[in-house]
């Protein structure tokens, strides 16, 4: 009776979706597919029978992930709210539901494969997915935000926080050295580049001195500045 139940309710919100939002059939396998990795979720870790029990809920990193999609936003200088699929997949993001809103945003980028927002969106989805590291997928998705508008500060910047997680502290560097070169003065996302920058270069400076003090200190596995 449980899956029953559940069926119908995925039913009835792919119903609302499509209406509510005007979808095209395009876009219809995407609200499809994200419906159906929750269903599938469910299927493998749900216990619909099992008795509850007060437990202290699992603590999600919801704040960052809603301050990363905010950061975008204000990066981009634009309004998402008139892309339904930006708008699902940063509603699924800021909740930590990276893998839902990757598919989500996928539906954007096929509509439109010049948006770079969705594409950067995407990027963002897949490393949060990827819990922090920068995996193919997600490398795919940055370069195409980027080709898709060559002068956003988004696509660098993102792209440059998630090499310096991975240690790639030269390749996240050049990204936001050129990024700082091509920002206007008064830009509103300029003085957090810059101090974001003078962070890396001290960390990258005492890993220098720790390599020539050989200490095997500097062996790339100091936390990469936030």
């Amino acid at each position: 009776m449980t899956w029953l139940v559940l069926i119908a309710l995925v039913a009835v919100v792919f119903v609302v979706l499509v209406l509510n939002l005007r979808a095209k059939r395009i876009g219809w396998e995407a609200i499809a597919a994200a419906l159906l990795v929750g269903l599938a979720g469910y299927a493998m870790q749900g216990h619909p029978y099992t008795p509850g029990a007060p437990k202290a809920a699992r603590e999600k990193s919801t704040d960052t992930a809603a301050a990363a999609v905010q950061e975008r936003q204000q990066l981009a200088g634009m309004d998402t709210t008139g892309n339904k699929w930006v708008m699902i997949g940063d509603a699924l993001a800021r909740q930590g539901q990276y893998a839902d809103a990757a598919t989500i945003l996928r539906g954007a980028v096929d509509a439109d494969p010049k948006n770079s927002d969705a594409w950067l969106a995407m990027a963002n989805a897949l490393v949060g997915h990827a819990e922090g590291n920068l995996s193919p997928a997600a490398l795919y998705a940055f370069r195409h935000a980027a080709a898709a508008d060559p002068q956003a500060p988004g696509p660098p910047f993102f792209l440059g926080m998630a090499m310096a997680r991975a240690g790639r502290f030269d390749d996240a560097r050049a990204l936001w050295a050129g990024l700082l070169m091509r920002t206007p003065a008064k830009a509103p996302w300029r003085d957090d580049l810059v101090m974001r920058l003078g962070r890396l270069d001290k960390l990258m400076a005492m890993i220098r001195q720790s390599q020539a003090a050989g200490d095997g200190s500097g062996d790339g596995m100091v936390p990469p500045p936030r």
